[in-house]
């Protein structure tokens, strides 16, 4: 039977054991559970984020946020701890990602280096994107403002995503364009 708990459901440890399973699958660089513990600074961001977002969800914020910079600081991966983040996202060459406050991230999702999941700083309320399952954001990719990305979506290298962009679809380009698309 399929496991469908959030990600917010589940334990510290049976999260970290699927980010591990998930970045030995997603990263060829990535030989053991040995490797991914001492060189994934993607997957230690990921994991401080988790227990910064629980702080957040029992109202610590200020916490949740000196504990989210001082993470910034030392991997350079950028995740406010009020973002929403699902089951197994893998951060390949993390440096330089950042994703905002209302930022909603799916389960299977890649991110390459340079990444932002920012807001147009013209926004209220909901402000960031949505990430559904099984995304692939590639290197220096920016997605801002309340937008979703559908499932199973490939963003190119370099787009730069202003409007929504549906399921089994790849967007390249600045701004991003549908290049193709399967059903």
């Amino acid at each position: 039977m399929e496991d469908t708990r959030t990600a917010d459901e589940m334990t510290l440890r049976e999260l970290h054991d699927e980010d591990i399973a998930a970045m030995l699958r997603e990263d060829p660089a990535m030989h053991s559970r040995e490797e991914v513990l001492a060189y994934s600074s993607g997957i230690r961001a990921i994991w401080a984020y988790r227990r910064f977002h629980r702080l957040w969800l029992r109202g610590h914020r200020l916490l949740a946020l000196r504990l989210s910079r001082d993470c910034r600081n030392k991997y350079g991966i950028e995740i406010h701890p009020g973002a929403t983040i699902g089951r197994r996202l893998t951060i390949d060459h993390g440096m330089g990602i950042v994703i905002g406050e209302t930022t909603i991230i799916g389960n299977d999702c890649k991110l390459f280096h340079g990444v932002t999941l920012g807001g147009t700083g013209k926004e209220t309320g909901k402000r960031h994107p949505t990430l559904g399952n099984n995304i692939m954001v590639g290197a220096r990719a920016t997605v801002l403002g309340s937008v979703t990305i559908g499932d199973d979506c490939r963003i190119g290298a370099g787009a730069v995503v202003l409007h929504d962009v549906p399921a089994h679809t790849t967007a390249v380009g600045i701004p991003a364009k549908i290049i193709y698309h399967t059903s």
